[in-house]
């Protein structure tokens, strides 16, 4: 049952920390919005704290989005419950796990893009 919910939810967790700290705030720099970003800095002033472990942040998220990538597809053929209604709800769940780990893979690709990539192509 954690592997196929704790581990994606905390992946799309710290995908979510990582757009928070480093890719939101390079992509409003890039497009023009720099007053946005520092209202959001004054609004949620702990997203400079995040972007102080950058580097700490994004290594942690991707050990977690591994691990949870590994662990789905090593459970993929494992059987669901004999009984229709818990067989539907396994199917289920696991279509939501293999969503939740689609978002959270995309969202880490994009901080890294906009966090260590994009610097150096913008500027």
């Amino acid at each position: 049952m954690w592997r196929q919910t704790i581990l994606p939810s905390l992946s799309l967790f710290t995908s979510v920390g990582t757009l928070l700290c480093c890719a939101l705030p390079a992509l409003l720099v890039t497009i023009g919005m720099g007053s946005a970003l520092a209202g959001i800095i004054s609004a949620a002033p702990w997203v400079t704290a995040l972007s102080t472990y950058k580097t700490q942040l994004f290594v942690v998220s991707g050990i977690l989005i591994l691990l949870a990538i590994f662990l789905h597809w090593k459970a993929k053929n494992a059987p669901c419950p004999a009984d229709p209604r818990k067989a539907k709800a396994c199917g289920q769940l696991r279509t939501f796990s293999t969503i939740i780990l689609g978002v959270a893979a995309t969202m880490y690709l994009v901080g890294i893009f906009f966090a260590f990539i994009a610097v150096h192509v913008f500027y």
